[in-house]
């Protein structure tokens, strides 16, 4: 008898036998991809559902503010519980500014962190990186509150007033290195960045990691250096990757509570100076809540939900960026 062709034998493991059991294989599989289609698609709209509801609520409960401020709920930095006037532009400005400043601070020590640890640390060093990263990201924010009023603030005082008397007098840099307040826009940032490099660390090092070994030594076969193998093969692939891990970190950023309101002054005002006391949106709705009532305790719900909406935002671009880099990186 004759050894069968590779052909003969596909043709015979494909053809159903008497019981049918090779069409009855055929349909399971069917089923249980019908039925984890089904799932996931479940599991979206439930979490798109979430959202709505989430959005929903709030916007009732903070309709009587938004109706009585109309559009300058956002337009004016005026927040006088007791005279009724409720203007965010001050917390929404402390917001963004707060959280700019810990990513500008944050994203060069995460991406050197996670270079680090996967194109430079000793095998022996990686493990140990990896476990302090993730030790830093599990620690609770409250935590990172109180050591920065109770030791940071204080510690860092004097740094503010050499600063503001070196650079004060000086167009421009005394445009923004400029008070001496502990307690300030630039301690919140500080805070903020100490709390977020473990996030973009961890993601980055993640996409850093799905660089292809090819590359890498595509790159030292033509006589590149270690950096410039990293610039020239391994940031251009995970460029995407990396971005949204920043975009990421920024609205971990944007919506911190307890921290940032320990550290960050507690004082609406829009200014330049970072060495001055400032408030954010989630910091009064912390502060505040507890003894508000009638339109005040509206407004602040409508506070959530302008940091819902720019939250959502942040998001959104992160995910267009994403896709951009997405396409320039296959040639699309």
């Amino acid at each position: 008898m004759s050894p069968l062709s590779t052909d003969e034998l596909v043709v015979s493991r494909e053809l159903p036998g008497d019981d049918g059991s090779v069409l009855l294989g055929s349909a399971s599989r069917r089923r249980g991809d019908t039925l984890f289609r089904g799932v996931a698609l479940g599991a979206g709209l439930v979490v798109l559902f979430v959202l709505a509801l989430i959005a929903a609520s709030t916007t009732k409960e903070a309709w009587p503010a938004f109706q009585q401020e109309g559009l300058s709920f956002v337009t004016s930095s005026t927040w006088i519980p007791s005279e009724g006037k409720y203007g965010a532009l001050a917390f929404i400005y402390g917001t963004i500014l707060s959280s700019l400043i810990a990513v500008v601070l944050a994203v060069p020590v995460s991406l050197g962190i996670a270079l680090y640890a996967n194109e430079a640390a000793p095998r022996r060093l990686r493990r140990p990186v990896v476990y302090v990263m993730d030790l830093l990201a599990a620690i609770p924010s409250v935590v990172y509150g109180l050591w920065g009023i109770i030791v940071l603030a204080p510690a860092i005082k004097p740094v503010y007033e050499a600063i503001n008397g070196a650079v004060g007098g000086v167009p421009v840099l005394g445009w923004f290195f400029n008070g001496t307040s502990g307690r300030s826009f630039m301690t919140a940032g500080i805070i903020l960045a100490i709390m977020i490099t473990p996030i973009i660390t961890s993601l980055s090092r993640e996409v850093i990691a799905t660089v292809p070994s090819a590359q890498r030594e595509a790159a030292y076969g033509m006589g590149a250096t270690r950096w410039e193998m990293i610039r020239a093969a391994v940031l251009p692939w995970s460029r995407g990757g990396i971005t949204g891990a920043v975009m990421l970190g920024l609205g971990r950023a944007m919506g911190e509570t307890i921290a940032v309101a320990l550290v960050i002054g507690s004082q609406a005002q829009i200014t330049t100076h970072l060495f001055e006391a400032g408030d954010s949106m989630a910091a009064v709705i912390v502060n505040q809540f507890g003894e508000s009532s009638g339109n005040h305790r509206s407004a602040l719900i409508g506070l959530g939900v302008v940091l819902f909406i720019v939250t959502i935002l942040v998001n959104v671009s992160a995910r267009s960026i994403v896709a951009r880099f997405d396409r320039r990186s296959r040639g699309m």
